[in-house]
């Protein structure tokens, strides 16, 4: 193995004006953890899904776990601009999400159902991560922040008026 290729990844100590980036980061990783379960949970349900509304929920949800799996990287990315490494492992994200999974095989209107509740809870986690960032002087994690906060709110929004009676 070259040299080259024996690097190993370390946090640093960036100075660009930021206080707490190490809370900022780790907001940022369990927003990452969500992220990371609710697009294998909605690539899941997209795989799955029958019904009726198939084509619908087939179709929004490849749209949105696709915008998802971007915002894992962007997340990420945030996390090592900050100094900090990003998770390196599965169990990391399972433990930092605090999202679950629905017993059994639900129906389609569950799964839209558990989605919209798992994008609220997400949202929730954003606004509370775009104070932190805020408070801190990390303009560049709010504007991140609000941003993904928005998509969650329109995804919960949009997956709601499928199942509205």
């Amino acid at each position: 193995m070259t040299d080259a290729l024996k690097v190993i990844p370390t946090t640093e100590a960036p100075d660009t004006g930021i206080s707490e980036r190490k809370t900022i980061a780790e907001g940022l990783a369990d927003v990452l953890a969500d992220t990371y379960r609710l697009t294998f949970k909605s690539h899941a349900y997209h795989w799955n899904v029958a019904g009726p509304l198939f084509y619908s929920v087939h179709n929004l949800t490849e749209e949105q776990y696709e915008n998802m799996f971007q915002a894992a990287d962007e997340l990420a990315e945030r996390i090592r601009a900050l100094g900090h490494l990003a998770p390196m492992k599965f169990k990391e994200l399972m433990e930092g999400s605090v999202l679950s999974d629905l017993e059994g095989t639900p129906s389609a209107g569950e799964m839209v159902g558990d989605l919209a509740d798992d994008h609220e809870r997400v949202a929730h986690r954003l606004h509370g991560l775009i104070k932190v960032a805020g408070d801190h002087g990390d303009d560049v994690t709010a504007d991140l922040a609000t941003a993904r906060s928005a998509f969650h709110e329109k995804a919960a929004w949009m997956l709601r008026a499928l199942i509205a009676e």
